[in-house]
């Protein structure tokens, strides 16, 4: 279970953090003073620690220095009294994961613990490359044998160690995350922090706070100095998701530091410099969106130095086997369900699905399945209804009725989709494409005119989408795998 270490003399805070967290999924220790505490990170790491600034044999920031030769790699969350916020500050600067001041609110309080195990939990499970036959269940594995699965660890093998800037490109739920986590878990930056940011999940007003900090007043209710992260990160790496989503300001201050790894605080003149490794994420077309003029072109191609491209799970053949096989291992373990085998109508069910969340949709129904499951067999029946008869499986037919929008939209949501507007978009163009196909016969030309496409345009959308021409023409989605 993730350990939470609390050092800190006064006994009700240590009784306040019991009381807090004691009875959920962590375990909760504690220390009195800076040296007891440095024992027992010493002697078993913790995944969070929180430390008071004023303890009776030393000061918070001597002892965060000593907590940070021990492990750079632990949270340490500082708690401080009124009139210690620049003793936090320059604790901040050093590394430290955030600070609270007493009184301690508690909803606040288990938001940034809560984050902090995020964090901790990122930088420590391993995010393994495949070795051999039998992958283990434990940590993350990028798995897969499929040629472009094959090209992705190569690429991480060739940049991992280069103190480069990485993009990694790829459809939501293809494991961005994951590459982003094994290139710095095999670079020469592994023993440092790794901070993830989801720059969609942050508001744009806050987004460049977050990241570069800002001065006191700096805007309404900056009523302190805040440390941003690649400030906070000095050493380390930044992985950055979803980097289309930033706002023209922040891109021009992420160019500035790729370029001279400094920057200013929002509301400040002062430079600051650090020196972070970035690795950024998207499902955007950066390219097109620096031709519409919202996404810098300098930008894109300081971003653009090394990039390791993710497939789509649909592309990925075999693969799909392999995962669904480690999946059922790793989460019926988890859940107390071994699976001994998957009955022929479940398996010809999960491979002729076409996963439009990718991996992350193949393990949430797999989660889902498990839970439904009884018996030592996963059944059909156990599966999802979207995946064992998808409502929003295209009737490419013409006699089986017109495509179920509103099945489609309700499986989606029903399988936590995240990427919804872009399927719709790929499910009506597949729709769409295979009809004319079978008007014209199979004839690409006659389509390309019907289309009002090119003929080499058409030709690159059937082969993206997985539409095969022979005696009739069909798509993945109605044969599977063929």
């Amino acid at each position: 279970m993730p350990t939470l270490l609390v050092i800190d003399d006064e006994p009700a805070i240590r009784h306040a953090f019991h009381r807090a967290f004691g009875d959920g999924p962590l375990v909760v220790r504690t220390a009195t003073s800076a040296a007891e505490g440095l024992a027992a990170v010493g002697a078993a790491r913790p995944d969070v620690v929180v430390l008071d600034v004023r303890l009776p044999d030393a000061t918070g920031l001597e002892t965060f220095r000593k907590l940070r030769a021990i492990d750079a790699r632990v949270p340490v969350i500082l708690i401080t009294g009124h009139g210690t916020t620049d003793l936090a500050i320059e604790a901040m600067k050093e590394g430290v994961y955030e600070y609270l001041l007493k009184p301690l609110e508690l909803p606040d309080l288990r938001r940034l613990i809560d984050r902090a195990m995020q964090s901790s939990a990122l930088m420590r499970t391993p995010a393994t490359l495949p070795d051999g036959d039998a992958p283990a269940l434990g940590g993350d594995v990028l798995l897969g044998r499929c040629p472009a699965m094959q090209e992705v660890y190569k690429a991480i093998g060739r940049v991992a160690q280069q103190s480069v800037t990485v993009l990694i490109r790829g459809e939501s739920g293809t494991g961005k995350e994951l590459v982003a986590r094994a290139v710095y878990q095999h670079s020469t930056r592994a023993d440092k922090p790794f901070l993830a940011i989801n720059c969609a999940a942050i508001p744009d007003a806050l987004l460049e706070s977050e990241l570069f900090g800002h001065e006191k007043g700096a805007f309404t209710g900056a009523d302190r100095r805040r440390v941003g992260k690649f400030e906070q990160c000095n050493g380390g790496t930044i992985f950055l998701d979803e980097i289309g989503e930033m706002s023209p300001p922040t891109q021009a201050k992420i160019l500035r530091l790729i370029q001279e790894q400094q920057f200013e605080r929002l509301g400040g003149s002062e430079t600051v410099r650090t020196d972070v490794r970035l690795i950024a994420a998207t499902n955007a077309d950066l390219e097109k969106m620096a031709d519409d003029g919202r996404f810098r072109r300098d930008l894109y191609f300081r971003m653009n130095v090394f990039t390791i491209a993710l497939p789509p799970l649909r592309d990925r053949g075999d693969d799909i086997g392999l995962l669904i096989d480690h999946y059922l291992a790793r989460f019926g373990r988890e859940f107390g369900k071994p699976v001994a085998e998957v009955a022929p109508d479940a398996a010809a069910a999960l491979r002729a699905y076409p996963w439009p969340g990718n991996v992350r949709e193949l393990q949430s129904v797999v989660k889902q399945s498990l839970l439904s499951m009884s018996g030592s067999a996963l059944l059909a029946d156990f599966l999802p209804e979207h995946v064992r008869a998808p409502a929003g499986a295209p009737h490419t037919d013409a006699s089986a009725g017109a495509f179920d929008w509103d099945g489609f939209v309700a499986g989606r949501i029903a399988a936590n989709s995240e990427n919804l507007y872009a399927e719709a978009l790929e499910r009506m163009e597949r729709e769409v494409l295979v009809r004319v196909l079978k008007h014209t016969d199979g004839n690409q030309l006659q389509a390309a005119r019907v289309l009002g496409i090119t003929r080499g345009s058409l030709r690159n959308k059937i082969r993206a989408l997985g539409i095969t021409i022979a005696r009739s023409v069909w798509s993945d989605d109605e044969h599977g795998d063929g």
